[in-house]
């Protein structure tokens, strides 16, 4: 199993809606890939799942159908643009409380079959901070906040890291800035974050970088692409191959937590408290 110690789980999560972690999700992925990662990007948005719609690609099935044992995880992956793999969210499920036990040890047994085929697993979480975001952040190893300069987004991803903290005891959190409309902004933007959680919070941020205001971003959505794949020289892409090259040192714990099994496991265990 020595292949599965070195995992990395990444979940990209952000308090609130708009904040465009989607976007950041999936162009990591691709930038990740790039640097000849094995990566597979989970959609964990159980209610609106959208992935697979903003790379416009069609499924057959989705986490969902492997959870009622409709399918194997191997028909559930969907093949995107440069080599990344995707699980599609089980549209329509809100939750995964009412799992027996059966189907918790056959999602955990699923997630340990692709273990040795990958290195990166990025989870896109839904908006909010509901029990699905918190069930997935925290299964996950690493935790990548995505914000925005709106005021609605350093409140909502401060309630989401004091949510995590006090009932969870995560206190180790990545900031991204995106839709930055200057250099100065990410900085700026994260200091004020930081001040906040400094004064009330017991937790540590760092601050991984900021992705510029692109047009380019706009329009790759419009062709159902990823900016990455579709705008390869735009500032956009520039700023997400800088991203991926810090996300790929962060280093691989040796505890558990890097199994992809144990993330499965936590996962359903967390979803059925």
């Amino acid at each position: 199993m020595g292949g599965v110690r070195s995992v990395q789980v990444v979940a990209v999560t952000g308090g609130k809606g708009g904040v465009g972690k989607t976007t950041v999700a999936v162009n990591l992925s691709l930038a990740l890939a790039k640097l000849g990662r094995r990566v597979v990007l989970l959609d964990g948005d159980l209610g609106l799942g959208n992935i697979h719609v903003l790379l416009g690609l069609s499924l057959q099935y989705t986490l969902a159908d492997l959870i009622q044992g409709r399918c194997e995880l191997s028909e559930v992956l969907l093949r995107g643009p440069g080599g990344i793999r995707i699980v599609p969210a089980a549209s329509g499920i809100q939750s995964m409380v009412h799992l027996s036990p059966t189907q918790h040890a056959g999602l955990i047994q699923a997630f340990c079959e692709i273990g040795d085929s990958l290195d990166v697993l990025v989870i896109d979480t839904a908006a909010g901070i509901g029990a699905s975001v918190v069930s997935l952040v925290q299964a996950a190893h690493e935790v990548l906040l995505v914000v925005c300069d709106e005021p609605a987004s350093i409140t909502d991803a401060y309630a989401l890291i004091k949510l995590l903290n006090r009932d969870y005891g995560l206190y180790r959190f990545r900031v991204l800035v995106n839709m930055m409309r200057s250099p100065n902004e990410g900085r700026a933007l994260f200091a004020k974050l930081a001040k906040i959680t400094d004064r009330f919070l017991d937790v540590t941020l760092w601050y991984v970088g900021a992705i510029p205001y692109d047009e380019c971003a706009r329009k790759a959505v419009q062709k159902q692409r990823a900016v990455y794949e579709h705008f390869p020289q735009s500032k956009c892409t520039q700023a997400f191959q800088e991203i991926a090259l810090k996300v790929n040192a962060w280093p691989s714990l040796a505890s558990p937590r890097g199994h992809v099994e144990f993330f499965a496991d936590r996962l359903v265990r967390n979803s059925s408290r």
